[in-house]
């Protein structure tokens, strides 16, 4: 391994994932290795923030937009391939960009690369050091389904109270965080 190498895999970018128009605010803080390609950042972003993925995803630089290119199904004219790009080639001389998960929900997250930040080991995939809150349930509807879904869970006399519980099936609280549990799931997909 050449010295360069060594010296990029000892660093890492450090983003800030903020999802858009939802109350509590849902955040993170991930570090992700130098080198790393838009396909794998966007399952890093799945991860850290709590979906589950199976939706449709884009990656938005400014003009540019990527996205995983699939036969069969339409996707807008102006999306390129995601697949061979890094990041750091997608940022350009960028500080910001968006990830849109799930065209039907319109998961909006709007992502700040902080700095880049000097490791002590290299990371394989991605490390979670900070956030707030739970991230919405799969399928609740996007940011006003969500919104609709928390007034019913908490409220037993609410006409939809019994369905939202039996539909999420488990305990929920919207301002949940278990950073080593986030730390988990994305040790899981290394």
């Amino acid at each position: 391994m050449s010295t360069t190498s060594t010296q990029k895999d000892l660093h890492a970018w450090q983003l800030y994932v903020e999802l858009e128009d939802v109350r509590p605010k849902v955040w993170r803080r991930l570090l992700v290795p130098l080198t790393i390609e838009l396909p794998r950042l966007h399952v890093m972003l799945l991860c850290g923030m709590g979906w589950d993925g199976g939706h449709v995803h884009e990656l938005v630089f400014g003009r540019d937009h990527y996205g995983a290119t699939e036969p069969g199904r339409e996707f807008p004219d102006d999306l390129m391939p995601e697949e061979d790009v890094t990041l750091t080639e997608a940022l350009g001389m960028r500080k910001t960009f968006e990830y849109l998960y799930d065209f039907g929900d319109s998961w909006w997250h709007k992502i700040k690369v902080e700095q880049i930040v000097k490791l002590d080991s290299p990371i394989a995939y991605a490390q979670c050091i900070g956030g707030e809150n739970a991230c919405p349930p799969e399928d609740v509807g996007g940011s006003l389904g969500y919104e609709e879904f928390l007034k019913a869970l908490v409220d037993p006399q609410h006409p939809e109270h019994i369905e939202m519980k039996e539909w999420i099936g488990r305990p929920f609280d919207p301002r949940g965080f278990d950073i080593d549990e986030v730390n988990a799931r994305l040790n899981a997909r290394e």
